[in-house]
């Protein structure tokens, strides 16, 4: 599930910006001992323009599909729901919310292998069906059928984890206390040399790290909106294998333009990944 969408109309329109939740943002303050990349806010207004130019799978998602006529407490535990199953899985929330089991209470009077039919074939769905009854147990049990409203306490549940966490601080409760970072935020963090090791020159090993290391320059007020900016240049630009260099328009400042190159060997064989019986 990905930070809420917000229509591009305009390459004058403010990027990606989630208008619930911007005054949650601080003032545009800088770490004192982290000084901020070069060039760093013309190359998030070259990603803006890129992004504008090109439609990208996030582009169409719309996280409060179907729920925002449920109550407060059911809303934010579909939230939950659909954060653990993963943004590309909607039709496994239709699903879930056509047979009434998009709230806390009746998810955890439910029967596992109910749940697990009804998400699948969502990656490791007989995992994730544990997990969601045990969550839904958790929250009828600690939280009178909503959800934590903390990220550490949100991190205490089964699946959750640190992106996961602040996503739904800011989709659920409207807070933002963190950068939602996956692995298209954390791969392109990367190659623009904007995230590093404490103490070191060497880039982030996990999304967790580039996470502590954005977080430690960039202003808050663009903490929401990195999210889809990153994500959609990291799905149609700047992707996993063969990146699209000479479509980039901030390559001059792009550390790892053109480097990345794949061979032949890499790229014969496309492993297709296995799915539970």
């Amino acid at each position: 599930m990905i930070a809420k969408e917000v229509k591009i109309e305009s390459p004058d329109k403010k990027f990606l910006r989630h208008p619930e939740i911007e005054d949650f943002a601080s003032d545009n303050v800088y770490s004192e001992s982290i000084q901020p990349p070069a060039n760093w806010e013309r190359i998030m207004e070259g990603i803006r323009s890129m992004r504008l130019s090109e439609h990208a799978p996030v582009d169409s998602i719309d996280p409060d599909e179907g729920v925002t006529s449920l109550q407060p407490k059911e809303r934010r535990f579909a939230v939950l729901v659909g954060s653990l199953l993963s943004s590309q899985t909607k039709e496994a929330n239709q699903r879930l919310l056509e047979n009434g089991l998009l709230s806390a209470d009746t998810m955890d009077r439910a029967d596992e292998a109910t749940i697990k039919s009804l998400i699948y074939p969502v990656g490791f769905y007989t995992r994730k069906a544990q997990h969601l009854k045990q969550v839904a147990n958790i929250c009828v049990s600690k939280y009178d059928g909503d959800i934590p409203s903390t990220v550490d306490e949100l991190l205490l549940l089964p699946g959750v984890g640190p992106k996961i966490a602040h996503l739904v601080m800011i989709m659920a409760w409207n807070k933002v206390e963190g950068i939602c970072v996956d692995t298209h935020v954390h791969r392109v963090s990367n190659r623009l040399g904007w995230v590093s090791r404490p103490g070191t020159k060497q880039g982030t090993r996990s999304p967790e790290e580039t996470r502590v290391s954005l977080q430690q320059w960039l202003p808050r007020e663009e903490w929401v909106s990195i999210n889809l900016l990153l994500v959609g240049f990291g799905q149609t630009i700047c992707t996993p294998l063969r990146p699209r260099c000479a479509k980039c328009t901030i390559r001059e400042f792009c550390p790892s333009a053109f480097k990345e190159i794949s061979s032949p060997a890499s790229t014969s064989k496309t492993r297709r990944p296995k799915r539970e019986l």
